[in-house]
């Protein structure tokens, strides 16, 4: 059975529901990923968060930060898709998936010409995403295995759009810029045998 779903944009009022989900979606990792959404949040970087709702209950999020592409000709302001969480009792029901359908129009919206985010190639991929070197975008640390660099290309782009992506600081301080071995060297691995 179906169940319905209203996405939205979240306000102050949701966070402590949008951590529940967080920290439910990430189980150890939860934390880290909260505290670099709430210093987002704090410094002005966090562009938009989006919630998917159910009854009255946050059961998804979304977040665009900001973030630059270090372009030739000059800086560009982009966009970086983290988290996307939906609590565990809803995921396989699409809810992520509908989260993410939402993510083009905020980023226009926002007036960015690129949307960036680390993650599975295979589920992103049947999102609309591809590979950032595919269109010679470099990722911003060579911890983040390069098929997991992802991109959505969106009105603004241009092509003198090339270069590599920079996370703001915040990212570096928690160290949450792309893995660490051994899952790192797993992950790896697995690429090299694919």
């Amino acid at each position: 059975m179906a169940i319905e779903i209203e996405i939205r944009e979240a306000d102050d009022v949701d966070t402590p529901a949008v951590e529940a989900v967080v920290e439910a979606a990430f189980g150890e990792q939860g934390t880290a990923v909260n505290d670099v959404m709430a210093r987002l949040r704090g410094v002005d970087d966090m562009a938009v968060e989006l919630v998917a709702e159910s009854d009255g209950e946050v059961v998804g999020t979304v977040a665009l930060s900001r973030a630059w592409l270090d372009a030739r000709e000059r800086l560009v302001d982009v966009l970086v898709l983290s988290p996307l969480a939906v609590a565990p009792d809803h995921q396989r029901a699409g809810i992520g998936g509908r989260l993410l359908a939402e993510v083009p129009a905020a980023a226009e919206e926002l007036g960015a010409p690129l949307v960036f985010l680390e993650g599975a190639p295979g589920y992103y991929g049947r999102h609309g995403w591809s590979a950032a070197s595919a269109h010679d975008l470099e990722r911003p640390s060579r911890r983040i295995p390069e098929p997991a660099c992802q991109v959505l290309l969106l009105s603004g782009h241009e092509p003198w759009m090339t270069g590599r992506l920079v996370y703001p600081d915040v990212w570096w301080r928690l160290d949450l810029v792309g893995l660490r071995d051994p899952d790192l060297a797993e992950i790896e691995e697995a690429l090299g045998s694919a």
